[in-house]
């Protein structure tokens, strides 16, 4: 039997947005330098291959209105050794001048919200003492 069709309120998060040409060149700058000084040391110091899937770098990226941070894996496995992947594992939103919204990626795929409303420099601060936040 065919379900019938209900209205009903969806819920969706507000949309980034969209930072003039200078803002985005520095919170591109201070989030490279935070990957460079903070989380490349602290969590990935040396490359340690294995058989299974290990992280080789710890990167970014922007896109609309949204800085992802990004682990990239090779695979050690027999059937495919030596291929790459990347994988986002947190990521600041920009609501607006100087505020941000925190994301975290989920084991599911879902981006899941933990923060609204930080500046720029707190939301580094948290992504650097927030257990959940860190690369694994």
């Amino acid at each position: 039997m065919a379900r019938k069709k209900q209205w009903g309120l969806r819920m969706t998060a507000p949309r980034p947005a969209a930072p003039n040409g200078a803002e985005k060149q520095v919170i591109v700058t201070a989030c490279e330098a935070f990957i460079r000084d903070v989380l490349k040391p602290r969590f990935l110091p040396q490359i340690r291959p294995t058989e299974w899937n290990y992280v080789v770098d710890i990167d970014g990226a922007w896109a609309a209105g949204r800085y992802r941070f990004i682990q990239r894996y090779r695979s050690g496995m027999e059937h495919n050794r030596g291929e790459e992947f990347d994988t986002p594992f947190a990521r600041i939103d920009r609501m607006g001048r100087d505020s941000f919204d925190i994301y975290w990626m989920r084991h599911t795929g879902k981006w899941w919200r933990l923060h609204t409303g930080v500046t720029l420099v707190e939301a580094l601060r948290i992504l650097e003492t927030d257990g959940i936040l860190h690369p694994v």
